[in-house]
């Protein structure tokens, strides 16, 4: 049985032993031994996701001992203490609000974690910093909106499909509190438009998925009632979606909305001609073709016609 199940196991039937188990398990963390620090993290990882280390006055020491583990020297101790950060949402949801700023930092802080090439530090601190976003005081995530949004933008188009899905998803759930920069907030959303409305035609169906509410959770915050109806309107979960229909209603709001960023738009278009990704490269260049249609002709001299015959 692994750690996490034993953690599981215990919080359910073990209640009254946990104050020695984790008193003795706590030296361990400090091991020499990858192995041990692994385990006794998951164990602890576990035990967050349950009310059992609230009600037994444990939820600040285990916390604190996750906290510490972001600096170990084995990247799966840190992804799981950031795991164990994650799981207060569930376990002790009302010490989410009292402990924002330092599980707030602890996110951002495994979203820059240097020593992670595979970007499962990060990852998981994506995933984790989503389920916390409903408990935590607004004040405590303002100051970290805009640091997280541009962190977080570049694993939009990540070859890894859970790091796609994760970080769209975390990018709609900071829209929520997004009222008090609304300028600068509609900047980063303007910045990742193009990239969440062409991968509605991604490959894997968790990223469509993803896509689609973190353009629902945009619309309000863009400032055009058109482009708001049709996110709530065609990007429920459950409808299918006719593509090129929705991308010519989507273009003709866009222009209409912000004529002055066509030739924004059709730059980061041109990104995508080369995408891995076969669906999105033939969304690409329809893309710009609705746009450069919908475009009123004082706004046409924007269209650099030699870069986008050439397509680069």
């Amino acid at each position: 049985m692994c750690a996490a199940s034993v953690g599981s196991a215990m919080a359910r039937h073990a209640g009254p032993r946990l104050p020695l188990i984790v008193k003795n398990l706590i030296p361990t963390l400090s091991s020499v031994f990858d192995s041990q620090r692994i385990t006794t993290t998951a164990f602890f990882a576990e035990l967050l996701s349950s009310n059992v280390v609230n009600d037994l006055i444990l939820l600040e020491t285990v916390m604190d001992t996750m906290t510490a583990r972001q600096k170990d020297s084995c990247l799966l101790v840190r992804m799981l203490a950031l795991r164990g950060l994650g799981n207060i949402a569930s376990g002790a949801p009302d010490k989410v609000r009292k402990h924002g700023a330092t599980l707030l930092a602890s996110m951002v802080n495994g979203m820059d974690d240097k020593d992670d090439p595979h970007n499962l530090v990060a990852l998981e601190a994506m995933s984790s910093l989503s389920k916390l976003l409903d408990h935590v005081e607004e004040r405590d995530i303002q100051s970290m909106l805009l640091h997280i949004a541009i962190r977080i933008r570049p694993f939009f188009d990540s070859e890894q499909p859970d790091l796609r899905r994760s970080s769209i998803v975390l990018f709609g759930n900071l829209t929520r509190f997004s009222h008090g920069h609304c300028e600068v907030f509609l900047e980063q959303i303007l910045n990742g438009l193009v990239t969440l409305l062409l991968h509605l035609q991604d490959p894997k169906p968790e990223v469509v998925r993803a896509c689609k509410f973190a353009l629902r959770m945009c619309g309000p915050s863009m400032g055009c009632e058109g482009l708001r109806e049709m996110f709530l309107n065609h990007l429920r979960e459950e409808r299918s979606l006719h593509y090129g229909e929705f991308m010519n209603n989507v273009c003709k709001h866009l222009m209409q909305s912000f004529p002055e960023m066509l030739n924004r738009l059709i730059l980061t278009n041109l990104f995508y001609f080369k995408s891995s990704w076969a669906d999105i490269r033939a969304a690409a260049p329809m893309f710009i073709g609705f746009l450069v249609l919908h475009v009123d002709e004082d706004h046409c001299q924007q269209v650099d016609l030699d870069q986008l015959i050439s397509g680069e």
